[in-house]
């Protein structure tokens, strides 16, 4: 049977948080420390991602990397087709032999479309093969909207991205490759001072001092001005994908805007304790008749900022449970409903162990039962667990 146990958490009194108008026409906001979506407009739509797609490009290469395929002092020879790319450049031609920490930082700072096809090239033999083995990389990682026609982000028109893929990407980047993720908050990069007109990275956020060390901005006639970026402040990191922008600036001070709203409009808190019981639930022919339910670790939460007066929350669980139970063992969940927010769904665990109870608790439950049939259950009696 299904239980729903209503509780007061005064803890989590709050008003909701003040809404983000964004000017983009999709956007993905992520606090990563919480696991919690802030903002999500048209985010599952496919669109082209520009410049901002070479963070698949960059995935590759670090899988690569980490797999042994190649180390950053592997160098890639360029082709006529590097060479001839337009757009953002490191300038390379066909005698260079740049590194892969060359390519790394091309991409990343230079905004490399040459860059691109080299890596591509490297690892797969041609673009093609690699713009397909990228497609096939994405659904793997859960990258639903995403397909890659090439390595750079040129205009293409089966080449698309949503706004989540593109934060499921830059989680990725930050949380698998930590030893690789630092080029993403460097400012310069004057390869062979080829571009000094080029040699700046285009993060717009970088040396705000608002925690912004990263990832990847973007710009076509059709996307607009896009960024992928990841700010920390304290304990708690936020990533943000917005796309369709106007212009430069304006995309800029969106980004900006952005940041500061998701760290000030929500604050960490944490509303259950591990170990802390919550509820308790029955217990069908246990030594015990009830076994309680806490958190296995403390349950912290993104909750807006302006604290006031109680929020709903609510233990679910399907019950009676039969014994035996073991300590530890998910029973149940604690469900917050926090206002503009997804429900936060935190599981609960048995507190102690409950043995099978002995065999006059077993004739008695059993007896109870009968009895509760035969009366249509009038009196109370225990009702058996859910199959």
């Amino acid at each position: 049977m299904l239980h729903r146990l209503s509780l007061a958490l005064a803890l989590l009194a709050a008003l909701p948080a003040q809404a983000f108008d964004t000017s983009a026409s999709a956007a993905w906001v992520y606090d990563v420390t919480t696991h919690t979506v802030l903002m999500d407009k048209n985010a599952d739509q496919p669109l082209p991602p520009a410049s901002m797609s070479k963070l698949m490009t960059l995935n590759m290469l670090f899988e690569a990397l980490r797999d042994g395929r190649v180390t950053l002092d592997t160098t890639f020879g360029v082709s006529t087709k590097a060479r001839e790319m337009g757009g953002s450049t490191m300038f390379l031609n066909e005698r260079d032999r740049p590194t892969v920490l060359d390519l790394i930082k091309g991409i990343i700072i230079n905004s490399g479309n040459d860059a691109c096809v080299v890596v591509a090239e490297g690892l797969a033999g041609t673009e093609e093969a690699f713009s397909r083995q990228m497609t096939e990389r994405a659904r793997a990682l859960g990258m639903e909207n995403s397909v890659f026609a090439n390595s750079s982000g040129w205009p293409h028109p089966d080449h698309r991205m949503s706004m989540k893929d593109l934060g499921i990407l830059a989680r990725r980047l930050i949380e698998e490759f930590p030893e690789h993720y630092g080029h993403f908050a460097e400012t310069e990069f004057p390869f062979d001072n080829r571009a000094p007109d080029n040699r700046f990275n285009r993060n717009p956020l970088l040396g705000l001092g608002i925690g912004a060390d990263g990832l990847k901005t973007g710009h076509t006639q059709e996307a607009g001005y896009g960024l992928v970026g990841s700010a920390k402040q304290g304990d708690r990191r936020v990533i943000f994908v917005i796309t369709g922008l106007a212009t430069e600036k304006q995309r800029a001070e969106e980004a900006e805007q952005i940041v500061n709203w998701a760290f000030r409009q929500f604050v960490q808190k944490t509303v259950a304790k591990a170990g802390v019981r919550v509820a308790e639930a029955e217990v069908w022919m246990g030594a015990a008749r009830t076994v309680g339910l806490v958190p296995a670790a403390d349950a912290r939460l993104l909750v807006p900022a302006l604290v006031q007066e109680g929020m709903t929350a609510e233990v679910i669980y399907t019950g009676p449970f039969a014994a035996p139970i073991a300590a530890g063992q998910q029973l149940a969940e604690l469900v917050i409903h926090v206002p503009d927010l997804p429900d936060a769904r935190i599981p609960l665990v048995a507190e102690t162990a409950v043995a099978r109870g002995g065999f006059f608790t077993r004739i008695g439950t059993a007896a109870s039962a009968l009895y509760g049939q035969v009366l249509g259950d009038e009196g109370g009696a225990e009702e058996a667990p859910a199959s």
